[in-house]
C-alpha cells in the first residue's frame, strides 16, 4: 500500500530531522494514528492533529516502563517526538512476529502496571473515559439526528454517574485501553503492552472492565477464561458496585467507534446501528450479538 498524503511528506521530513532512514517505508495501519514499518526494524507512528503532548507522554511512559521492567513496546533512544505539520511522529522498535495476547496475558500485564508506584517526575494526567466522545457523536453522520440526540443525552447521564462512582481500588497508573488487542504475544511466548497513549492516573477498575464486559456483555471471553483472569489479577470488577456505570461507558465507546467510521462502510454502519439499538433497549438482555472488532 502506497503511503498516502500527507503521511509520506510528514514521514520524510520527520526522518530527516531525527536521522532515521525512511526510504522503503510500508503502511501497517492508517487509523487514528498512521503506523508505518521502516527498514532496520523501526516503526513510525504519526499522530492525528493536536496530539503533541499525548505523543510525548507515550514515549516517556514507554521509557519509564522499560526502566521498571514491565514488558511493553520500546521507544527508540533518540530525541523524539518530531513535530511536522501539526502532527507528532514517534519512533519505535519493531516487535518480532506476533499476534494478539491472551486474557491471562492481560491480567498479568495489567497487574504489573497497577503495582507500580506512579512516577513523581512524569506528568501522566488523569484518566478521561469520555475523551472525544462528543466529537464521535458529531461525526456519526449515518445515524439519524434523533439517535444522535439520544446519544448526547446518554453521554451526559454517564458523565454524571461517573462523578458519583462508589469507592473502589486505590488510584494507580492505568493503561486506559487494556484489552488483548493492545497486547502483543510474540512467537517466543512473551507478551508486551502496546498503545500506551492513554496511560494516566485513574481508577484501576477501568482497565479490568474491558475484559469483564467481553465476558458478561458479549460472550467473547469464556467463563473459564474470565475466571482465570480474576484469579491472576486477584479482583473481580463485576462484583463492584460501580461496575455497571463503567460497563455502560465502555459499551458507548465501542458503539461510537463504529458509528464515527460508518460513512462509506456498510458493514460498520450496520454494526453501529445494531450496537445503538442494544444501548437503547431494542435487543434481548446481554450477552449481545455484537461482532468483535480487530
Amino acid at each position: 500500500m502506497t503511503i498516502p498524503e500527507p503521511y509520506d511528506r510528514i514521514l520524510a521530513e520527520a526522518g530527516r530531522r531525527a536521522g532515521v532512514a525512511t526510504a522503503g517505508a510500508e503502511v501497517v495501519r492508517i487509523g487514528e494514528n498512521a503506523v508505518l514499518r521502516l527498514p532496520g526494524k523501526v516503526v513510525a507512528r504519526i499522530s492525528r492533529l493536536g496530539q503533541d503532548a499525548a505523543a510525548a507522554r507515550e514515549v516517556a511512559v514507554a521509557r519509564w516502563l522499560a526502566d521498571q521492567g514491565v514488558p511493553a513496546v520500546r521507544a527508540l533512544a533518540i530525541d523524539q517526538p518530531a513535530f511536522v505539520c501539526g502532527r507528532a511522529v514517534t519512533w519505535w522498535e519493531e516487535l518480532p512476529p506476533h499476534g494478539p495476547g491472551t486474557v491471562t496475558d492481560a491480567a498479568v500485564l495489567i497487574s504489573a502496571l497497577h503495582a507500580l508506584t506512579p512516577p513523581a517526575d512524569l506528568n501522566l494526567g488523569r484518566l478521561d473515559p469520555f475523551v472525544r466522545l462528543d466529537q464521535r457523536i458529531d461525526d456519526a453522520t449515518t445515524l439519524a439526528e434523533n439517535d444522535r440526540a439520544w446519544l448526547r443525552g446518554h453521554l451526559d447521564q454517564l458523565r454524571a454517574a461517573w462523578r458519583g462512582l462508589p469507592q473502589g481500588l486505590p488510584e494507580r497508573v492505568v493503561h486506559g485501553d487494556a484489552w488483548v488487542g493492545n497486547i502483543a504475544r510474540t512467537e517466543d511466548g512473551e507478551a508486551r503492552l502496546m498503545d500506551l497513549e492513554r496511560c494516566s492516573l485513574g481508577r484501576p477498575e477501568w482497565d479490568l472492565v474491558s475484559t469483564a464486559i467481553k465476558h458478561t456483555s458479549f460472550g467473547w471471553v469464556s467463563a473459564p477464561d474470565y475466571e482465570r483472569f480474576v484469579e491472576v489479577y486477584g479482583y473481580d470488577v463485576t462484583a463492584w458496585d460501580g461496575f455497571e456505570v463503567m460497563r455502560d461507558v465502555r459499551e458507548l465507546r465501542m458503539t461510537l467507534y463504529f458509528a464515527q467510521h460508518a460513512s462509506g462502510d456498510p458493514v460498520m454502519d450496520t454494526e453501529a446501528k445494531l450496537r445503538l439499538d442494544s444501548l437503547r433497549g431494542g435487543q434481548a438482555p446481554r450477552p449481545w450479538t455484537w461482532t468483535p472488532s480487530s
